[in-house]
């Protein structure tokens, strides 16, 4: 008799594919993933696939790519398969309770934060800009976001100095390696769940462009936290003064030495990549 659980993956970004390669090395292997559309990218608008739905064909497991999760098509063969389980992380999009409910042990959902703090779309930055450490935490889901009771969770003390890149790669891979390790408990109703304290709750946003901008006269650490916040999206930059009209620079290249935030590396818009010290010689501007 076969006693390994048919699982749904629901997932999308490099952080669901981190996930993936760990519940892999474990010998969990979903029987489908669910993941969104190709969409265009860059300047050409170059139809590209996300992260993983390359990983479901690298792996050769069956994928679905519904644009709404209610359509009936999708429902059917979801149900007709009967997943004993549905594991989601990093998904970005909400999923509905009539796709909640089919699974026989419910879905559970891989979290970036120590929940109930910074639940929402940007818990990792968001620790960044206000914490020393963070974690990941497991939940079953429920209706609300973020809101379901615990099933696990893990204090990881790496947030000073990493960058929200690597910062999301090391809870990825730890979330992935604790999910398997619970899964077999979880099928088995061998775990006690723990209702989140809803006084502790906090909340993040979605990040958006303006986030990225630093002023150069401000705190030299509130500058390096959005360095390592914003760096690799949606980028960090300040305005300088050039014919009149404010000119955006992106910070390609920073640290934080002997408390001074020092930029090392810039793009001025229109121009290529160059050292800081060159860009402040070469410009006549306001900063």
């Amino acid at each position: 008799m076969n006693n390994t659980p048919r699982i749904a993956f629901f997932g999308t970004s490099d952080f669901s594919v981190r996930v993936l390669e760990a519940l892999k090395r474990n010998a969990i292997m979903p029987a489908l993933i669910v993941t969104v559309s190709d969409k265009p990218v860059g300047r050409k608008h170059v139809l590209t696939p996300p992260p993983v739905k390359i990983w479901a064909e690298e792996n050769k497991i069956n994928f679905l790519q519904p644009v709404k999760l209610k359509d009936l098509d999708f429902l059917y063969k979801l149900k007709d398969k009967s997943y004993d389980l549905f594991v989601v992380a990093a998904y970005g999009k909400i999923i509905p309770s009539s796709v909640l409910e089919l699974p026989k042990h419910g879905a559970l959902n891989v979290h970036p934060s120590l929940l109930p703090r910074f639940r929402g779309a940007a818990p990792i930055e968001t620790a960044i800009l206000e914490e020393k450490e963070t974690g990941v935490t497991i939940i079953r889901i429920d209706a609300e976001m973020d809101h379901g009771p615990i099933v696990s969770q893990q204090k990881l003390d790496i947030i000073w100095p990493q960058d929200a890149e690597i910062a999301s790669k090391i809870l990825a891979e730890a979330g992935g390696e604790m999910l398997a390790r619970i899964i077999p408990a979880w099928i088995r109703n061998e775990i006690h769940e723990i209702t989140q304290d809803e006084s502790r709750a906090t909340y993040t946003r979605k990040i958006e462009t303006k986030d990225g901008e630093i002023n150069l006269n401000d705190f030299p650490e509130k500058n390096w936290k959005k360095y390592l916040a914003y760096r690799h999206s949606p980028g960090v930059y300040f305005f300088t003064k050039r014919n009149q009209k404010d000119t955006r620079v992106i910070v390609t290249k920073a640290l934080f030495e002997n408390g001074q935030f020092i930029i090392q590396r810039v793009k001025p818009e229109g121009k290529k990549e160059m050292g800081y010290e060159d860009f402040k010689r070469g410009e006549k501007t306001t900063f």
